[in-house]
C-alpha cells in the first residue's frame, strides 16, 4: 500500500521503488519499500487492545505506543511475547482486564512496558508500550528514514500531481492541501519556479505543510489558514488584494482540489465510524468547493478533482453535475493513466468514463503468498501496482 516515494523532493512510482530497493540490497542496508504480504501467526495467551487508529498504524508498520494501548492482560511485564488486538467499534473500556467485543488481530511482539506501567500512573504515558516483532503485514517504517530526503505518497497521492501538470513559473492553488503531500510534490514538479499557494482552514495542519515545505526546501510553496469555499474575493473593485486569501477571480494557471471526502478507499481500515448522515455531507461541500475554483481558474487553465473514496455521489455524480452546471468546463485526457476508468451510473458517457481514473481495491486480485516465492522482476511490480488506495481522479479544462 505504500506506493510512491520523493526523493531529494521528487516523488516516484512502484517501478522506481522496485529499483531502487534492489539499489539499497547492492548496498548492503538491507531496506526494502512498498510490498505487503499476509502472513500467519501463532497467537499468544498475553493479549493487548488497541484502538482502531493506533491499528492502522500498526498495519502501515508502526510499533504500539504506550497512550494507544486501551487493556492488557492482568500479569503482563515487561518482555512478555503478547498478541495486539485492534478495538474496532471503540467499545474498549481503557484498562479493562479482558475485552470480548469485535477485535481484529494485527500481530505479534514484545512488552516494553508492564500493565502496572501503563494504568497505574498518574503521570502522562510516553514512549514505546509494545515492539512489534510480527506484525500481520510485512510492512517496514519510514519514520525518521532520510527526512528532507524522501516524502511517502500513495500512488494514486503521486499520479494526481503529474496529472496536473504544473509547469515552471505558473500559479497553483492547492485548495484542501493539509498536510502538503501533493503541496510539495506540485512544487518539485515545477523545479521549485512559480507559485504555489497551499489553503487550509484547520491551523495546526497548515504548519505541517509549512513544515514539509521546509523540510524539503521548497522555497515557492505559501502556506495559508482558511477556508477555500471562502477564497474568492467580493470586495469592490478598485481595492488591491492582499498576496493571500481571498483571491482575485481567475488568477491560477492551475487548481488542484483534493476534496474533503468520506475517505472510504482509504487502507488500512478496520471499520467505518461514519453515520449515514456524515456519509452525505460531503456531496454539498465538494459542490461549493468546486464551485469556487472554477471562479479562481484563468480561461485555458487546468483543475483537477480527486478524493480517496470509492462513493459514485462523490465522484463520477460530481463530475457529471460540474459538466452540467459549468458549460466552460470539459473532461480531458489525463498523463498518466495507470487506474481503471471511471464507473457508469452518474449518466455519463462512456468517452467520458474512459477520461476518468479510478482505483478501486476491490478490483484488486489479493495476494496471499510468502515474500521469498516472488523472485521475478514481473511479480513485484504486479504487486507494488495492484495493491492501492481507493481513489478518484477527474482533469477538467476551462475553456476560454
Amino acid at each position: 500500500m505504500i506506493a510512491a516515494l520523493s526523493v531529494l523532493g521528487v516523488q516516484y512510482s512502484d517501478l522506481f521503488i522496485h529499483f531502487f530497493n534492489r539499489f539499497l540490497n547492492g548496498l548492503g542496508l538491507g531496506l526494502h519499500f512498498g510490498f505487503l504480504f499476509r502472513r500467519a501467526q501463532k497467537q499468544h495467551s498475553v493479549q493487548v487492545i488497541v484502538g482502531a487508529q493506533c491499528g492502522n498504524a500498526v498495519l502501515r508498520g508502526a510499533h504500539v505506543y504506550a497512550a494507544g494501548i486501551l487493556s492488557a492482560s492482568k500479569w503482563m511485564k515487561t518482555g512478555d511475547e503478547v498478541s495486539v488486538f485492534s478495538d474496532i467499534e471503540g467499545k474498549c473500556r481503557r484498562g479493562a482486564v479482558e475485552f470480548d467485543g469485535a477485535k481484529v488481530f494485527i500481530g505479534n511482539g514484545i512488552a516494553e512496558l508492564s500493565r502496572s506501567d501503563i494504568f497505574c500512573t498518574n503521570s502522562p504515558i510516553k514512549g514505546k508500550g509494545i515492539r512489534m516483532t510480527e506484525p500481520v503485514y510485512s510492512s517496514p517504517s519510514f519514520d525518521n528514514m532520510l527526512p528532507g530526503n524522501i516524502f511517502l505518497q500513495n500512488l494514486p497521492s503521486a499520479v494526481v500531481s503529474h496529472v496536473l501538470s504544473p509547469q515552471p513559473g505558473e500559479r497553483v492553488l492547492d485548495m484542501c492541501a493539509a498536510p502538503g503531500g501533493k503541496t510539495t510534490h506540485i512544487a518539485s514538479l515545477m523545479n521549485d519556479e512559480g507559485e504555489v499557494i497551499a489553503v487550509d482552514k484547520i491551523a495546526n495542519k497548515v504548519e505541517k505543510i509549512k513544515h514539509n515545505a521546509s523540510l524539503l526546501q521548497l522555497k515557492c510553496i505559501q502556506a495559508y489558514c482558511f477556508n477555500s469555499i471562502k477564497a474568492v474575493l467580493r470586495e469592490p473593485k478598485g481595492l488591491e488584494p492582499g498576496l493571500g486569501p481571498p483571491f482575485c477571480p481567475e488568477s491560477f494557471d492551475r487548481i488542484l482540489l483534493d476534496a474533503p471526502c468520506s475517505g472510504m478507499g482509504q487502507r488500512p481500515s478496520m471499520a467505518c465510524p461514519l453515520s449515514l448522515k456524515e456519509l452525505t455531507s460531503y456531496q454539498p461541500l465538494q459542490r461549493k468547493l468546486l464551485s469556487t475554483a472554477v471562479e479562481l481558474l484563468k480561461p485555458g487553465g487546468t483543475l483537477v478533482y480527486s478524493t480517496c473514496t470509492i462513493t459514485l455521489a462523490e465522484n463520477e455524480e460530481q463530475v457529471a453535475w460540474a459538466l452540467k452546471t459549468f458549460p466552460c468546463l470539459q473532461l480531458e485526457v489525463q498523463e498518466p493513466h495507470v487506474g481503471g476508468e471511471g464507473m457508469p451510473g452518474a449518466g455519463l458517457s462512456l468517452d467520458q468514463l474512459e477520461l476518468l481514473q479510478r482505483f478501486d481495491p476491490s478490483a484488486t486480485e489479493i495476494f496471499d503468498v510468502d515474500a521469498n516465492k516472488l523472485k521475478l522482476d514481473e511479480d513485484l511490480v504486479a504487486v507494488a501496482n495492484s495493491d492501492t488506495i481507493g481513489f478518484f481522479i477527474a482533469k477538467f479544462l476551462k475553456k476560454s
